[in-house]
């Protein structure tokens, strides 16, 4: 019944005269609409017209925010291609390798987008309306931002090592440079040594550095001291220095001011005029805050449920465990023996100096109830069951750990530029591209 149908449709066109056939295309020609087309084959995907020119657009609006002055057209649109078909070569290789945004994970990113530019997630449609932007095409936009970051994340940034030696080079190029470019204020103390003084003379002037600068570690007044006891130029004006360039520095000074922080007094450091006492009051520049954080030590044994064990169980042991350690017991012993945590238990269940904050919060309750050395009573988190004892708090100057974290940061960053650039070549080179401008 189908083909008869077609065959009459196609005798009845066989009749149409020609004419008739091409004034109706003309009419179609001169009355129809492009609605989009392809300017790009990117494997088995496209880039259509309507993304192109929408990108080149805000590309566009970019430009004239920084500058009045804008290139030709032809290669603004030929850039902005360029990176629409390696952003569809990224997204087509995450799709085949299994990376996906879900609808959840997407609109936790969007309300956070909301929140950034004030607005609630149910009034987001209606401001990007109001900016001329589809909803759904902001959406898709979004997921394939958040796609293309997780591949980069996998492929590229996790990988990049960083190797203890590359790091202490860094750390080592960057004091160097601070110390060139920053600018100390200083304060003073010399001690001046005379270029005749015996060794004897010499050992009792170190003697009084040393009573001076364990005196300011004490809590005394730098100021005071200084109006006391030093023999520099400065010593009416509390030894203060002013504001010092690294570079313009003595050498020997700049070594000492290059591993301090705002507040830090350096020991006696010797040279031919004698030994030198600085503080540094303050440091302009690109260096750290000094951060101090409360930490815990403490050790735990865990006990966690299962078919077998249920929580009165699990209690039980742990209150006999107690007993046992409070009889004589030792507890590294017993951790090792029976704690379902493998890491600690390997080390008698000692957790090590943590920051506060760091455990879950029936831990972290429990720990900031005990004293010193005291043993907890069973208790239920997350992982199971607990006893847990405090074995000391302390406050702790991070200030070095967030250099190195920070350092690291640095190295990686600085690789991952190189590296994306050198993956994106490589999966660009393995696409087949066709470009139809």
């Amino acid at each position: 019944m189908l083909s008869r149908k077609f065959i009459a449709l196609t005798g009845i066109a066989c009749l149409i005269p020609a004419t008739a056939i091409q004034a109706q295309d003309r009419q179609l020609s001169d009355e129809g609409q492009l609605l989009d087309r392809i300017v790009a084959v990117v494997n088995d995907g496209v880039v259509l017209q309507s993304e192109l020119d929408r990108q080149t657009t805000l590309i566009i609006d970019r430009i004239r925010e920084r500058t009045s002055t804008l290139p030709p057209m032809n290669i603004v649109r030929q850039q902005v291609l360029d990176r629409l078909v390696v952003r569809k070569i990224q997204s087509q290789f995450a799709a085949k390798t299994g990376i996906a945004v879900s609808d959840q994970m997407l609109n936790s990113y969007v309300e956070r987008i909301a929140a950034q530019n004030g607005v609630s997630f149910a009034e987001l449609p209606a401001e990007l309306a109001k900016t001329g932007i589809n909803y759904r095409v902001f959406r898709e936009e979004m997921r394939e931002e958040i796609i293309i970051d997780l591949l980069k994340q996998r492929d590229v940034l996790r990988r990049i090592r960083v190797s203890p030696k590359e790091l202490e080079q860094h750390l080592e190029a960057q004091k160097m440079a601070e110390s060139a470019s920053n600018e100390f204020l200083l304060s003073h103390i010399l001690v001046s040594v005379s270029p005749s003084s015996t060794p004897e003379i010499v050992k009792q002037l170190e003697k009084k550095a040393f009573d001076i600068y364990r005196r300011l570690q004490s809590g005394e007044d730098f100021c005071e001291l200084a109006l006391a006891y030093s023999d520099g130029q400065q010593a009416l004006e509390c030894g203060d220095l002013g504001w010092r360039k690294g570079a313009q520095l003595p050498g020997f000074l700049n070594e000492l001011v290059i591993d301090m922080q705002p507040g830090d007094v350096s020991e006696p450091a010797r040279n031919p005029s004698g030994f030198h006492i600085i503080r540094v009051n303050e440091i302009r520049g690109t260096e750290i805050k000094r951060s101090m954080v409360s930490q815990h030590r403490s050790r735990h044994i865990l006990i966690q449920t299962d078919a077998i064990v249920d929580d009165q169980t699990a209690r039980k042991q742990l209150l006999d465990i107690k007993e046992r350690i409070a009889n004589g017991e030792d507890f590294a012993t017993i951790a090792t023996a029976v704690s379902a945590d493998p890491i600690s238990a390997r080390d008698g269940g000692n957790l090590g100096w943590q920051k506060v904050g760091s455990f879950v919060p029936e831990f972290e309750e429990m720990l900031t109830t005990l004293e010193i050395d005291e043993l907890s009573e069973p208790f239920k988190s997350f992982f199971g069951w607990h006893i847990v004892q405090l074995l000391e708090r302390r406050e702790y100057d991070n200030t070095d750990d967030l250099r190195r974290q920070q350092a690291v940061q640095e190295i990686r960053s600085a690789r991952a530029s190189e590296e994306t650039e050198v993956w994106i070549q490589r999966l660009r080179d393995e696409a087949f591209v066709e470009y139809r401008l």
